[in-house]
């Protein structure tokens, strides 16, 4: 078998068989397959496409790669949830601590951020202390001890998804759906999960901009879990504007934070609970969505899902103080608030936007390797579909160097569109897949 042969099968839009593409992901994670071949092979991946099987065969290779968790000693469904990215989008610390607060464990590795796109680990370094880099053994123990934990990436699970990113990253080929799923879930299936929850964006704050995109690649996805014998669903949400009120590292944790104290943004609060009921019916722990929602709600109730973030922190060398107290967290030294500039109804707030005006903020990189400053962000106090007046506060931008700032101010100014006539709010969920 010659990598060249299986390139041009690619190339000639036939179909590749397990063997084949298992002979490709091998070589490659071992380098005995260049840059250059495998290249080739993701370009006709991305003008050619890959059938469901296909798809199924490269996502059970790349999570072969490396390490595959059993997790079967700890006598329970392990659930994950996934996220393709948002703007605001800060549910895992939330929903993770609520849905191990009803007894389902949670076993989850997230990632760090890029571009306007914030990542779950950089939120939780915010805490002081806090360990995001785990052993297997250590992942496996915090596991069993407590139910639930969140740690970063680890190198030796799906090692040729790792290699393959950072190539389709500087070839031009990310923007493929067989291959976008597939990333996504042979690090799930590496990470020992039975039950996956998936939550595909859609819109200006998405890396799926269209409904179309966004349904086919979940679709894909549920197809790859049913053939990988897990249980997998995806919900479709829109991500036209930011999730929550808070974008930025710390601003968010707080907020996420607040919503376990039952405190948290409307929308934010329905997302979360939304998501928490799926995975636990998935996870076997409801029989229906409506007994579901009542369990995660009580969790917030009655101060389990909060104390269950507390335990996980602490578990992973958080410093608590940061957590019963917010305002211990990381501050920006200023904060600057922007007016409406006009009256009428909210038509947009543009995600990107906010987002990308946060990066400029310096909470959120370029470029893998950037510093952030867990400080600074923006909070938004205004929805599509609401009524504002002529100088009525729209944003709140916290930051540290005064240098940057205006370029923040000039694209958070864009990212808000009025209307004289009312709006209609985007609805908060927009389907489900594989239900």
């Amino acid at each position: 078998m010659r990598a060249l042969d299986i390139i041009s099968k690619k190339r000639d839009k036939l179909e590749l068989s397990k063997d084949e593409i298992t002979f490709l992901i091998d070589g490659y994670t071992r380098d005995e397959i260049p840059d250059y071949q495998m290249a080739a092979w993701a370009m006709a991946v991305l003008l050619n496409g890959m059938t469901h099987e296909e798809t199924a065969h490269l996502t059970n290779a790349m999570a072969n790669s490396g390490d595959v968790l059993n997790l079967a000693e700890l006598n329970s469904i392990i659930v994950d949830k996934h996220s393709t990215g948002g703007v605001g989008d800060k549910t895992t610390l939330s929903i993770a601590p609520i849905v191990a607060a009803c007894g389902l464990a949670v076993g989850k590795m997230s990632g760090r951020g890029l571009g306007y796109s914030g990542g779950t680990i950089d939120k939780l370094e915010s805490i002081p202390g806090y360990q995001a880099e785990l052993s297997t053994k250590e992942f496996i123990s915090q596991l069993k001890d407590i139910g639930i934990v969140l740690a970063g990436q680890s190198l030796d699970l799906a090692p040729a998804d790792g290699k393959l990113y950072a190539l389709r990253d500087v070839t031009g080929t990310v923007p493929s759906i067989p291959l976008i799923a597939s990333s996504i879930m042979s690090k799930k299936i590496a990470a020992g999960a039975e039950a996956i929850v998936l939550d595909v964006k859609v819109g200006e704050g998405a890396f799926m901009k269209t409904f179309e995109d966004a349904r086919e690649l979940a679709k894909v996805m549920v197809n790859i879990g049913k053939l990988s014998n897990r249980r997998v669903i995806a919900l479709l949400s829109p991500m036209d504007q930011p999730l929550g009120m808070a974008v930025g590292n710390a601003l968010e944790l707080k907020e996420a934070v607040l919503t376990l104290r039952g405190k948290g943004p409307e929308d934010y609060h329905e997302h979360c609970l939304n998501i928490a009921s799926y995975m636990l019916l998935l996870g076997k722990k409801a029989n229906s969505l409506e007994e579901a929602r009542i369990m995660a709600q009580k969790s917030i109730n009655d101060g389990t899902a909060f104390e269950k973030f507390r335990q996980f922190v602490a578990a992973q060398g958080g410093d608590l103080a940061c957590i019963d107290n917010l305002d211990l967290l990381a501050k920006a030294e200023n904060i600057l608030e922007i007016t409406a500039e006009s009256s009428g109804y909210i038509a947009e707030v543009n995600a990107q936007d906010v987002g990308e005006a946060s990066v400029i903020l310096g909470g959120g990189r370029t470029k893998k390797g950037d510093l952030i400053d867990p400080a600074v962000g923006v909070m938004v106090y205004v929805k599509i579909g609401d009524y504002v007046e002529k100088g009525q506060k729209v944003f709140d931008v916290h930051y540290n160097k005064a240098e940057l700032v205006q370029n923040a101010i000039d694209k958070l100014k864009e990212s808000i569109k009025f209307s004289e006539q009312p709006v209609q709010p985007p609805p908060p969920n927009l389907g489900v897949i594989g239900m």
